[in-house]
Order: C-alpha cells, then sequence, then structure tokens
C-alpha cells in the first residue's frame, strides 16, 4: 500500500467518528402545535412566559399516544405542565376555534380535545394528510371561566402523538371564529376595554369606541380601528 493511500484511509478513519457526532440525527416526520388560541408552546415561542428550550421548537411536543400531559412526557418541555406559570387565558364564548400550525404534515387519525380529562371533541382524518394547517370548531358549552383544554394530534402510522395545551377563559368575550359581533347595542359591550399598554396576544378580545375588536397576534399599543382590513385587530362588530 503506498504512502498516499494509506494517509487516505487514516484520514477517512478519523473524519468518520466527527461526523457521527456533528451532524444531527435525523428528525421525526411530523410536527406541530395550536397556533389560535395560542397554546402554551405558542407563548413560549412569541416571548409571553418564560418557558427555556421549547420557545426555539413550539412544534416539537411529541410523546406516545394516550398521554393527558401538556409536554407530552418530555421532560425537557416539563415547564408546560406547570400551571401557575402565568399562561395567559384567551377569552372566548361557548365555542371556539382551535388552529394547528403543521410545519411537517403526516398521516393523521385523529383529533381530539380534552377539558379536565373530558374528551370534548375528537376529528378522525382516517389517515389522511393535512395541509399547513388545520381548523377545528370545538363546542364549550357546558363549560365555563379558566379552563385548560388538552388537544392531542394523533399521527396514524407511528405509535406517538403531538400535545398542546391551551388556556382559555370560556364566556369571557368574543369566540374565536364565530363571524363578527351580535350586533348589540353600544354601550353593552361585555370586552375588557383596551388599554394601550397592555400586551395583547391572538384571541385577545377588546371593547373600544362602540366596537369589539380581537388581535390577530401579539400586539402592544396599536389601537384598534387604526391598523387598517390587514392589521392586527379585527371588528367583531358593535357591542
Amino acid at each position: 500500500m503506498n504512502a498516499k493511500r494509506k494517509l487516505a484511509l487514516v484520514l477517512g478513519a478519523g473524519v468518520a467518528p466527527l461526523l457521527a457526532v456533528v451532524l444531527p440525527a435525523t428528525t421525526a416526520s411530523a410536527h406541530g402545535y395550536v397556533s389560535s388560541p395560542p397554546s402554551r408552546q405558542a407563548q413560549c415561542a412569541s416571548g409571553v412566559v418564560d418557558c427555556g428550550q421549547i420557545k426555539y421548537e413550539p412544534q416539537s411536543v411529541e410523546g406516545p399516544k394516550g398521554l393527558k400531559s401538556c409536554s407530552g412526557g418530555n421532560a425537557q418541555f416539563a415547564e408546560l405542565d406547570n400551571d401557575s406559570k402565568g399562561w395567559k387565558a384567551t377569552p372566548v364564548g361557548s365555542s371556539a376555534d382551535f388552529s394547528w400550525t403543521l410545519t411537517a404534515r403526516h398521516a393523521t387519525s385523529t383529533w381530539q380535545y380534552y377539558i379536565g380529562g373530558s374528551k370534548i371533541a375528537e376529528f378522525n382524518d382516517n389517515g389522511a394528510q393535512p395541509g399547513a394547517t388545520k381548523t377545528h370548531h370545538v363546542n364549550l358549552s357546558g363549560y365555563s371561566g379558566r379552563q385548560k383544554v388538552l388537544a392531542v394530534w394523533n399521527i396514524a402510522d407511528t405509535a406517538n402523538a403531538f400535545y398542546a395545551c391551551i388556556d382559555l377563559q370560556i364566556g369571557g368575550g368574543g369566540t374565536p371564529g364565530d363571524g363578527g359581533g351580535d350586533g348589540g347595542d353600544p354601550g353593552d359591550c361585555t370586552a375588557s376595554a383596551w388599554e394601550a399598554g397592555r400586551v395583547y396576544n391572538g384571541g385577545d378580545t377588546v371593547s373600544y369606541n362602540g366596537h369589539t375588536w380581537r388581535a390577530k397576534w401579539w400586539v402592544q399599543g396599536d389601537q384598534p380601528g387604526t391598523t387598517g382590513e390587514w392589521g392586527v385587530w379585527e371588528d367583531l362588530g358593535t357591542c
């Protein structure tokens, strides 16, 4: 064996272990989380709550099917299970639209929603592959006040699921996705008055100038009615 070939073999043997260490492991083929109303991991990602590692990968709360935990059993995401961490509750009515952001799509068996361990809704996709987003309209009648909803995305061809917890204030304002205001008389507004210095998350509702407004995403300081049709505030009608 000549010297050049020996050198190539030595270098190859030395580099291979380094590549094994440096190159990332293959990631799962499916990822997703509830982005509206903002789930706990969505609040982490937007900086509303300080949560550590989950801030950088809100779509990665994956665990075995059948769990009832916000973290999906992941120790590195255990903060999601902490109910006293200061999560912002989105005001909704007797129903709500839950929208998933799917960073990688995968064949789906079912989507499930729970409150207090009781299943309140299930949607069967029969193995179909979803689009980049998925929205479900869920009936919340029978519940009121602050509630924690556990949303579960069950993957069809693996033993795993993705988990997201959403904090709601049921009966505390307009219903996300309900199509607008009820045409009530000015002065009958039930949502809290808009405050310039307050932070609002997507789905939060406020009253201002006789109208109810819903924030489409995180906002602070932008006055309702001044951001235009494509701005942060959606006019739900008079109240």
